[in-house]
């Protein structure tokens, strides 16, 4: 079945088994509350890994029942994220959250050498679903939060991000628009090149699952008017699943603009990890980090 909405996402997962959820210094009431109702809801259970009497008083000062939790105490937020990824390590969990510590001491704790999540090789890349009310269906879009400038080796890996949570969603053949400035291939443009060999190698079959076409400027990746007055036919043109940005700028961006002042929802994860792991920002509405922890559970 395909996942329409955030919504059929929530439902889709309440009816799978409950993933293991451990929580890296879940100090503050936002991310408590966005635990607390995935819980309730039967997605995940969950551990708490912060300054224990303080996650006690927020559970109590917001109606939090603290028993649906166990809790770890950590005396600091680089040890809450120490003993979580060693929960990941050890198979004890199988999902990753960020709590109330930035975003630099999370990764940092993931990307440890010795200690942390990343198997040799593997690349992180952020992954975010979108669900816009302006557009008809949901977007799945990277990278807007962990590659600065992707080169093609990185481009391949977030493609392949991308098209894996869109299968996830119920999409069996996700359609991909490789983003640039315009749909004219400009060699001495790295984004253009880049997506003109993207495109290449999916059409011989180096690219698997997916078709995908590039470059494409925005307008006609996800506007069929657009993409029928510019001329550019495929199956990809009008109506794109998933969107691959040329860097960190262009994608953070567009999600901002979506999230700001469109009104769009979203999940979002981080993969290439072991596990998913959630990197939801400080700022993000409990629904978001509700919805993160969901599309996590699905693709775990």
């Amino acid at each position: 079945m395909r996942i329409q909405t955030l919504d059929d996402l929530l439902s889709t997962v309440k009816a799978l088994p409950r993933r293991r959820l451990v929580v890296a210094w879940a100090n503050d009431a936002h991310t408590l509350e966005a635990v607390n109702a995935a819980v309730e809801a039967g997605l995940v259970d969950a551990i708490l890994v912060g300054d224990e009497p303080l996650m006690v008083q927020v559970c109590l000062e917001h109606g939090f029942p603290k028993e649906r939790f166990r809790m770890v105490h950590a005396a600091t937020d680089t040890e809450a994220a120490a003993k979580a990824v060693a929960m990941v390590r050890s198979g004890e969990t199988d999902l990753l959250m960020k709590g109330l510590l930035s975003s630099d001491k999370y990764m940092r704790a993931i990307l440890n050498k010795d200690q942390g999540l990343l198997d040799s090789g593997a690349i992180l890349s952020h992954v975010t679903v979108l669900e816009h009310p302006g557009h008809s269906k949901l977007l799945i879009v990277g990278d807007v939060a962990v590659i600065p400038e992707p080169e093609i080796k990185e481009k391949v890996a977030i493609l392949g991000y991308l098209v894996k949570t869109a299968q996830a969603l119920g999409i069996t053949q996700p359609k991909v628009a490789v983003l640039a400035a315009s749909e004219q291939v400009m060699p001495k443009l790295s984004a253009s090149a880049d997506a003109a060999l993207l495109s290449k190698m999916a059409e011989r079959g180096q690219i698997k699952g997916a078709l995908v076409d590039g470059p494409m400027a925005l307008d006609c990746a996800i506007d069929p008017e657009s993409a029928r007055i510019k001329g550019m036919g495929g199956p990809v043109a009008g109506d794109a699943d998933c969107l691959l940005f040329p860097n960190i700028e262009a994608g953070n961006v567009f999600y901002k603009t979506c999230t700001k002042l469109g009104g769009a929802e979203l999940a979002a994860v981080v993969a290439g990890a072991r596990v998913p792991c959630i990197l939801s920002s400080r700022g993000d509405s409990a629904r978001t980090k509700l919805s993160s922890i969901a599309l996590a559970a699905l693709l775990a």
